[in-house]
């Protein structure tokens, strides 16, 4: 789960880490108010999406008085801001946050981020701030400093220490000290999964100060954080996939014309392989996990079918703690309250495979509906390709 980066900032410091005094608006009558309650003499206005790039893509601006801020506030709120990670559509900027102006003697990158492969929690870093990390990695990779912390141990003096003198933060290194602690209590305590600053900036006092912020957490921590559960801004997500968590399944919208239904990550992942394999492209990552009943194989059927962009459906599934007859009577249901037969651009392609799969097929064999059953792996997605070919025409 991703947050705007005022919500970030506000969580950062009430771990104690400095950040630059701003409000949040969502109308251009709060942002009036906060531009005359902040005291300048520089305000910025930055749009507040899940995106970085904002500033080339024009959700960032820069006035030297109250009357150009509010103008730029105006602006921004309700433009649809397109940056490399929104994509042509872009997204609608419903929230804007104004802060006082830095005075920036150098810009850094920092962040801390989940090592999958070592179990640990990394450090990040680079004098290269204000750019996108991948392109400094691409290019100058000696550039990047990183430090992994024994989850043991936690944040130690030497860690920050290392980190500071790689930033060439002697003179801070106190601050850094003392930051890095913070932001490793709030990575750890708040069950994140990415913390970035970039730029962490070194002002012209000689302090040390998170000019942007980014944050994102575990879904599966969410249950024991309340409080950063309420900070989920479901008008940043696509609509589908909200729907999708909000009934148990996983599910991510992609941009092909078959509909994927995959009990297991690791099953679904190779489903959308072979389908590209044979020349199709997935239309979305829907795995409905173990413990799915009728009704959610149903709900997950509706889901798919919303995308207008979906030529065929593809169900594979593995019958383990998962049922295949159980699969099977969601088909059922779903084809027929969606009256799939009537779907002549849906065409639903079928492997069922493992526990109960005689039961399923005959389910399927007898219910009267047009599904094509598929003999194995290779033979459903050779199927529910030549399916989207066909309804595509």
């Amino acid at each position: 789960m991703n947050i705007h980066e005022y919500q970030a900032k506000a969580l950062l410091a009430q771990f104690g880490a400095a950040v630059p005094q701003g409000e949040a608006a969502f109308t251009p009558e709060e942002a009036d108010a906060a531009i005359e309650r902040l005291p300048g003499p520089v305000w910025v206005v930055k749009a507040q999406i899940h995106a970085g790039g904002r500033g080339k893509g024009g959700g960032v601006k820069v006035a030297d008085s109250r009357e150009k801020a509010k103008r730029a506030a105006r602006e921004i709120l309700g433009m649809t801001l397109v940056t490399k990670q929104t994509g042509d559509k872009g997204k609608v900027v419903r929230r804007v946050y104004i802060e006082n102006g830095c005075d920036i003697a150098r810009e850094l990158y920092l962040a801390l981020a989940l090592d999958r492969a070592r179990g640990r929690v990394s450090v990040i870093a680079s004098r290269e701030g204000g750019m996108e990390i991948e392109e400094v990695a691409a290019k100058s990779p000696e550039k990047i400093v990183k430090q992994h912390i024994d989850p043991v141990l936690g944040m130690r003096p030497f860690h920050a220490r290392r980190i500071a003198f790689a930033l060439g933060l002697n003179e801070q290194a106190r601050e850094a000290e003392k930051l890095l602690g913070a932001l490793y209590r709030a990575f750890t305590e708040l069950d994140a999964s990415l913390l970035e600053l970039n730029p962490l900036v070194v002002t012209k006092s000689g302090g040390l100060m998170a000019l942007d912020a980014k944050m994102r957490f575990d879904d599966n921590a969410l249950f024991r954080r309340p409080n950063i559960a309420e900070l989920r801004d479901r008008g940043e997500e696509d609509a589908a996939e909200s729907e999708a968590a909000e009934i148990g399944l996983s599910y991510i919208k992609l941009d092909g014309e078959i509909g994927c239904m995959v009990n297991g990550a690791g099953l679904a992942m190779a489903t959308m392989d072979i389908i590209k394999l044979h020349g199709g492209e997935p239309a979305n990552f829907l795995d409905v996990g173990g413990g799915a009943d009728a009704e959610r194989v149903a709900a997950a059927f509706k889901i798919i079918l919303s995308d207008k962009n979906v030529r065929a459906v593809l169900v594979n599934i593995f019958g383990g703690i998962m049922r295949c007859d159980v699969i099977a009577e969601g088909i059922v249901a779903a084809a027929r309250e969606l009256k799939l037969n009537d779907n002549a651009k849906a065409p639903l392609v079928v492997r069922l495979e493992g526990t109960n799969v005689e039961q399923g097929k005959k389910l399927l064999a007898e219910s009267g509906l047009a599904i094509t059953a598929a003999d194995d792996f290779d033979d459903a997605a050779k199927k529910a390709v030549a399916a989207a070919k066909k309804s595509a025409n």
